[in-house]
């Protein structure tokens, strides 16, 4: 077959030519067809074509290889031949009608047709079905006739052989003197309850919308017979419409992934063969409204047949009547034609042949084109073969078309690679410019390869300075990271005009001058934050593409303080923002600033002059910070407690320290020690605070404060029971009581020698030294000396030496007389404990007498505890429980239980007696010591006994081991 590919009087010439849009190939089928094909559909890739001989072949592409060979009931002689068949879109209802008037159903499931009685005698042209698309059964569809009727039907399939497969038929509609060659139905998505419905006829073409009439229980009765009876349908008819001439309605396919216009799913195509050649247009479907079908119709076209006919068919005709569209079938953006045997794909936007080739032979009958609206496949079938229309990135030129018609956008949606995309961006700019719509060029400007240059330009020379502003945004993001030098440029360049831009609504703001008619100040400040919103988008966008000086130079020249301080925070450059606002000592701003971050080198730089002068919201800050080494800070702490008069209980340092120890328990010594410093240079007398950290030290192993500094700094500010605090703390009572006396603190000095733990001699020494104080610098001795004989510790006779020379005996003779009762009453205490241990050595001489005297009697019958032979058998051990032992079973059983170290120590005594290798006394010795160890105490009633508690009854192997099982 000879190819013919008609280019797009729009395409550009290219190195390479394309290949077709559409190709018409042979399908090759694998098994043998002894009759001609009479009728042919395909649907849900599934093809299915009758045979003059009443069979219909039902081939799933999904499986080749299972093919349904289907028979009718009846012999084409009785019912007449197959003329056509209707299968839905997805495949699973098939309306077959024949020459006879013989109409049947057969469902995907069946390879049984059964009758539809109620067609029976209709001469079935075309049908629409439900657009819900059902698979059990048809619901409501409609069926056109030859003779002129619409007819609606419910086909629902049934195993009972007395039940109808159709379930009513209603007349709707009847067409004068034409047969219906055409019909349509969908629903309207904006208003589900409506349906649009197209009739066509031999020269007229009809417009239905109208709510559906519900009633009863789904298939009780026709539910569009409201539509025809009340809605008044829009027409388009056609003059000198030809009976003889082939009339049909075409539907586009179900739309591929591919986005519309309007970018939502795309109104379908319909497309009407008539005499006078081919009228097609949208199926839109807004507005919902009776005027729907105008809309319709005024936005379709006419594409007449002469069109098609090559200028030597035209020449070969001139005397010859002109020949009919033998068939049409519409694809995504084409209309397909059957022509004289040639297949001819017309693109409907524009109208122009992209594609003519003759795929028919000579004499060879056409059946006509068929399409699969949910694969998007097409097929042409004659009687005896089966050729696919295989279509070949069919929107390649689309968008030249929409280009051309300057629908820009759609262009751009259709345009494939970026040679295409950019010739639209092109067009599209120059088109608005002229148009002076510059900010819409800008943007197109910005996609497009137009030299930089030039566009920017074109953009000062009319003073569209926002238009700029816009191309440059755009331009920007399209350059790639490489191009680092370009993306600096335009950035800095940005920079530039928006600082203008804002200067200039500010002066406008403020003047109020030479306002244009349209503006006022209100427009000019919701401008200004539009700008200024866009702005701190465009520097957190391409921060990383600004040089900080040049744009810190750019700013500050003109003076926009708040851009430039937002440039900073989105650069992370926080040391300027704070410098900035610190310099001119707006220490809320900076606190501000200093609040969100998180990097601890900005607290420790800038926490000595923020502490100085916000003490209490710069500590509230710390305290959430969780990354931040407290040691950092203790410089600004120190410079802050310097100059701060507040007392100990306001002080932001003592409070942020305590916070260290208490919540983040912190151990440094350097933390410690500060706290311990601030304490003791405060102004306050008062050592209470001071103290009561030392105590919450004394819980611990070691106090994490230096002693040594601590001290230190306690003697330096005289802070005197903080060091004898301290002194305690490491024993160092003598100095701790020492300084107490030294300041005349005896009650201090008394309690430091209380707390000497186990230690009376040098608690003796601390309570004299004590004692020694009171008596050299109390006038009164009198009352001096029962305080210092509160203590057990000094006696009377210890503060004798105390005393001076001139002291009389009177002063002391209470204190003498009360020490000597004292002495007195310990020394009958001691008489009366000799008593009592004299008593009890009597007892127990008299005890140990009558040992000699106990005896055991042991009775003939009498049994060893462990062997259970006659004790009188051997020689045995008898005990004062009555336990009795054999000497030998009872050394066993010791030796048994003991330590290995005592096992062996028994072992070799044994050895030594039996081999006779101690005599004498040695022999004596050794004797009671094994005896002493054997017979030390009871091995079934003594501690030997509960020592082998974990010991079982009964051994492992014992003849009563079977008795003791579970």
């Amino acid at each position: 077959m000879s190819k013919g590919y008609v280019a797009a009087s729009t395409a550009q010439e290219s190195a390479e030519v394309s290949p077709p849009i559409f190709e018409v190939t042979k399908l090759d089928l694998q098994f043998s067809i002894l009759a001609d094909f009479v009728a042919a559909q395909a649907a849900n890739n599934v093809l299915i074509f009758a045979l003059s001989s009443g069979r219909i072949l039902r081939v799933d592409w999904d499986r080749p290889q299972d093919i349904d060979d289907i028979d009718l009931p009846k012999r084409p002689t009785e019912i007449g031949v197959i003329r056509r068949m209707f299968l839905d879109p997805t495949a699973s209802h098939l309306i077959i009608t024949t020459t006879l008037g013989e109409n049947y159903y057969l469902h995907t499931q069946s390879r049984q047709p059964k009758a539809l009685s109620r067609l029976k005698g209709v001469s079935i042209e075309c049908i629409a079905w439900n657009p819900s698309l059902p698979t059990a059964s048809t619901r409501e569809i409609l069926v056109g006739a030859a003779d002129g009727h619409v007819y609606e039907t419910f086909i629902e399939p049934s195993s009972e052989f007395y039940r109808r497969e159709e379930k009513y038929r209603q007349s709707l509609y009847k067409a004068h003197d034409s047969p219906i060659t055409g019909l349509w139905l969908d629903a309207i998505p904006t208003k589900p309850e409506l349906r649009r419905i197209l009739v066509v006829t031999q020269g007229t073409i009809l417009h239905y919308i109208g709510p559906v009439g519900r009633h009863g229980h789904e298939g009780s009765g026709p539910v569009y017979l409201k539509i025809f009876e009340n809605e008044e349908p829009t027409a388009y008819d056609i003059s000198r419409a030809s009976l003889s001439a082939p009339s049909m309605l075409a539907i586009s396919p179900d739309s591929l992934d591919v986005a519309s216009f309007e970018h939502k799913e795309p109104d379908r195509v319909f497309a009407w063969l008539s005499a006078q050649g081919v009228y097609y247009g949208k199926l839109s479907t807004a507005p919902a409204t009776p005027d729907l079908g105008t809309k319709v119709f005024n936005g379709s076209k006419s594409f007449a047949r002469g069109n098609i006919m090559s200028d030597a068919i035209k020449s070969r005709r001139k005397s010859a009547p002109s020949s009919n569209i033998d068939s049409i079938a519409l694809t995504q953006w084409h209309i397909l034609i059957l022509f004289e045997g040639r297949v001819i794909a017309v693109n409907r936007l524009d109208g122009k042949v992209v594609y003519d080739q003759m795929a028919l032979e000579p004499g060879q009958n056409a059946l006509g084109l068929v399409t699969d609206s949910k694969k998007n496949t097409y097929w042409l079938f004659t009687s005896t073969e089966i050729l696919e229309i295989i279509v070949n990135d069919e929107d390649r030129d689309i968008w030249k078309i929409m280009l051309k018609d300057q629908k820009f956008d759609a262009a751009l949606t259709y345009a494939k690679d970026t040679a295409d995309k950019d010739a639209v961006a092109t067009a599209s700019g120059d088109y608005l410019m002229g148009k002076q719509q510059y900010l819409e060029a800008a943007g197109v400007y910005g996609k497009s390869s137009k030299a930089f240059e030039s566009v920017c330009l074109k953009f000062i020379d009319v003073g569209a300075q926002d238009a700029l502003r816009k191309y440059l945004l755009t331009k920007l993001g399209t350059y790639k990271r490489s191009f680092v030098m370009q993306r600096v440029m335009i950035a800095t360049w940005l920079v530039e005009i928006f600082m203008a831009k804002l200067n200039s609504l500010d002066d406008n703001i403020t003047t109020k001058a030479e306002l244009a008619e349209e503006n006022n100040p209100n427009e000019l400040k919701d401008q200004l934050g539009t700008v200024r919103s866009e702005y701190r988008n465009f520097v957190t966008k391409y921060k990383s593409d600004l040089d900080q000086k040049s744009a810190y130079d750019i700013m500050s020249s003109h003076g926009r303080e708040q851009e430039l301080l937002f440039f900073a925070s989105a650069v992370n450059d926080y040391h300027y923002v704070l410098t900035y606002w610190i310099q001119r000592e707006r220490w809320d701003e900076a606190l501000s600033v200093l609040k969100q971050q998180t990097n601890p080198e900005v607290f420790y730089k800038y926490s000595s002059v923020i502490m100085a002068h916000l003490p209490l919201k710069f500590v509230d800050i710390l305290t959430r910070q969780s990354n931040i080494e407290p040691e950092n800070l203790i410089p600004a702490m120190l410079n802050y407690n310097k100059s701060s008069k507040h007392s100990l209980n306001q002080n932001q340092a003592v409070r942020y320290l305590l916070f260290c120890i208490n919540q983040l328990s912190s151990t440094s010594p350097a933390i410690h020690n500060t706290l311990v410093s601030i304490y003791a240079s405060s102004n306050s007398t008062s050592e209470s605070a001071l103290l009561s950290y030392l105590s919450t030290q004394v819980q611990q192993d070691a106090p994490y404060y230096d002693s040594d500094f601590a001290l230190r700094l306690c003697i330096l500010h005289s802070r005197i029971e903080s060091c004898v605090h301290i002194y305690t703390t490491t024993k160092q009572y003598l100095p701790a009581v020492e300084l107490a006396l030294a300041h005349d603190n005896v009650e201090l000095a008394s309690r430091v020698a209380e707390q000497v733990p186990g230690q009376p001699t040098l608690q003796k020494k601390l309570w004299l030294a004590i004692a020694r104080s009171v008596i050299s610098k109390s006038p009164n001795l009198a009352e001096a000396l029962p305080f210092l004989t509160q203590t057990p510790l000094l006696k009377i006779e210890d503060l004798l030496s105390l005393l001076p020379d001139f002291l009389t005996i009177d002063t002391l003779r209470d204190s003498i007389c009360s020490a000597l009762e004292t002495y007195s009453a310990h020394i009958d205490e001691l008489k009366r404990e000799m008593d009592e241990s004299a008593a009890t050595a009597n007892d127990l001489t008299t005890s140990i007498s009558k040992l000699d005297e106990r005896f055991v009697i042991v009775e003939p019958g009498e049994k060893c505890a462990l062997c259970a032979w006659p004790l009188l058998s051997r020689q045995f051990w008898v005990f004062a429980c009555m336990h009795g032992f054999h000497a030998d079973c009872l050394a066993k059983e010791v030796l048994r239980g003991e330590s290995q170290a005592k096992q062996k120590k028994m072992k070799q005594m044994q050895l030594e007696l039996q081999k006779g290798l101690a005599a004498g006394a040695r022999r004596e010795v050794l004797i009671k010591e094994l005896d002493g160890l054997i017979a030390a105490s009871c091995v079934l009633c003594s501690d030997f006994a509960v020592k082998r508690i974990d010991e079982p009854f009964v051994a492992e192997g014992d003849e009563e081991a079977d008795s003791w099982k579970v």
